[in-house]
């Protein structure tokens, strides 16, 4: 028994769940969301910045499975127009099987627009990362649908690969509001992510 004892004890040590079993699970009703973040105006250099706007195409961007894409639009093509009036370059994203008469007619591509498409992550078997160091791309604006697909995974993608991203709130888009908050969440908090991203609005980019 001597010998059994200090085993038991040493087994229940190792082996003990400091939160008292507690999975996210468990609390989920209990989690409460963080403060909002604060969106910060942004000057970007237009020779060295890339307008992406990922996935408005009617597939992903329709009235029925994603209004607030819809919603979304008139703000995106402000952006849109201030950008081309400055040279910005613009690249478009397809979600897959869409083509680019899909898009948006408010957002159309103009002629020599660089248009790639895959899944959500728009580097993954595409030419995106190409494009933006031909071009000499240091910085990103991410625009499109879904928050929690193409923008995440892009944006943070572009991130990863040392580009600065530049998020405006009004520019990205899912089915409901816990998506887009998760989104914007993820990428303001995530290691080596958040340090690249800045959160604004479409009307507080200036080029």
């Amino acid at each position: 028994m001597r010998g059994i004892l200090p085993a038991l004890v040493l087994f229940a040590l190792l082996f003990a769940d400091p939160a008292g079993g507690q999975t996210v699970i468990d609390e989920w009703a209990s989690v409460q969301a963080p403060a909002a973040p604060a969106v910060k105006p942004v000057n970007v250099e237009p020779r060295t910045t890339a307008l992406l706007l990922l996935d408005f195409n009617k597939q992903t961007c329709n009235a029925e499975r994603r209004p607030r894409c819809i919603a979304s639009i008139p703000k995106v093509k402000k952006l849109l127009d201030a950008a081309r009036a400055k040279g910005v370059a613009v690249i478009y994203s397809l979600s897959q099987g869409a083509a680019a008469t899909d898009i948006a007619p408010d957002l159309a591509p103009a002629a020599g627009d660089p248009v790639v498409a895959s899944g959500p992550d728009k580097f993954l078997g595409t030419d995106l990362e190409k494009v933006l160091k031909e071009r000499n791309i240091r910085t990103v604006i991410v625009t499109g649908t879904a928050a929690h697909g193409a923008v995440l995974s892009t944006a943070g993608g572009a991130a990863l690969r040392g580009l600065k991203v530049v998020v405006p709130v009004d520019g990205l888009s899912a089915e409901t509001l816990y998506p887009e908050q998760y989104a914007v969440w993820h990428l303001l908090n995530a290691p080596r992510i958040g340090a690249q991203v800045t959160l604004t609005r479409t009307d507080l980019i200036s080029f």
